[in-house]
């Protein structure tokens, strides 16, 4: 077995820390240098005892042989571009930025350097795609439902990443509804926004709490979009993938039901870790792009198709 790339990860929050830890179970990975701005975020190197926690991003870069970005959008343009210019495979979260000239850019220098780049669309490397894209008997695409509502956003579980509840960087629409158009894009190709609706609270800083909006095919099939923010109810994360002759329903990312016009029923039973699952199935093909194979991530001319979609949507005027 070819020995582990030494790995850099700049923001150590929410996904930085998950991939850290899965990332030091992997075979194909070994952490090595790891960088947050915060102290505290810091301690998340408690998950991996031979990685040391760098002086700079910097550091991080020279370091390491893949270097992963998960802090907000607005440094992660600077810290790619470093790295690619240092010849270091880049793996991005997503979104790939806020701003649709400064990401053009990143997108055409990541292409010229010539380095492995991809984005971490959690999907990409999942069953439920591969099980759509494969199925031959659904029929002719005829649409697809996004329907996403939260009691709260940010989620409970993301209150330390409090930017996420500002309009600058963060929303739903950046954070999760991402995800689904570029599962859209996967299975009915390259979309066309037709009209938007971004509702926003009082206060100017903060970002959208409803989102409704229809996109289109070339050949005009449809992706609609629901999202809302408020009541007490499960959060609820779902897209619906219709065929002609079978419909597919995927609930919270991974959940893959089925449906020939009757009720839905699971396609195989659900894996006891979700998350573990994803991860892995990403880690493995982010091995592959790194070796210069071919792979299923998301590339980021994919992720800059799934971002310009996305800042339209958000438009406030």
């Amino acid at each position: 077995m070819p020995p582990p790339h030494q790995t850099g990860i700049i923001g150590l929050g929410i996904m930085g820390t998950r991939m850290l830890e899965h990332m030091a179970l992997h075979p194909a990975f070994s952490p090595t240098l790891l960088w947050d701005p915060s102290p505290a975020a810091c301690q998340a190197a408690a998950l991996c005892p031979s990685a040391k926690i760098a002086a700079s991003p910097e550091e991080v870069i020279a370091g390491a042989e893949v270097i992963y970005l998960a802090c907000p959008p607005n440094p992660r343009k600077a810290y790619a571009l470093s790295a690619a210019g240092a010849g270091k495979a880049v793996f991005l979260e997503k979104p790939l930025g806020i701003d649709l000239a400064e990401s053009r850019d990143l997108v055409a220098r990541l292409s010229a350097s010539g380095v492995p780049a991809a984005m971490n669309f959690t999907q990409a490397a999942g069953e439920a795609l591969a099980h759509i894209t494969d199925d031959d008997a659904m029929g002719a695409a005829e649409g697809i439902d996004i329907v996403v509502t939260y009691p709260a956003w940010p989620r409970a579980w993301q209150a330390d990443a409090d930017w996420l509840r500002f309009g600058a960087e963060g929303g739903f629409t950046r954070e999760v509804i991402s995800h689904f158009l570029f599962f859209s894009a996967r299975v009915l190709g390259p979309l066309q926004l037709k009209w938007a609706r971004a509702s926003y609270p009082a206060d100017p800083d903060l970002c959208e709490s409803h989102m409704a909006a229809r996109l289109e095919t070339a050949g005009g099939v449809p992706v609609s979009v629901f999202a809302s923010v408020g009541g007490q109810q499960p959060d609820r994360q779902e897209m619906t993938i219709k065929g002609a002759a079978r419909t597919y329903r995927v609930a919270e990312f991974y959940l893959l039901s089925v449906s020939e016009g009757g009720p839905f029923e699971e396609v195989g039973p659900p894996p006891a870790d979700p998350r573990a699952v994803s991860l892995k199935a990403q880690l493995d093909e982010l091995d592959k792009a790194v070796r210069g194979q071919a792979h299923k991530l998301a590339t980021p001319a994919e992720a800059l198709a799934v971002q310009e979609l996305v800042e339209a949507m958000l438009a406030r005027s």
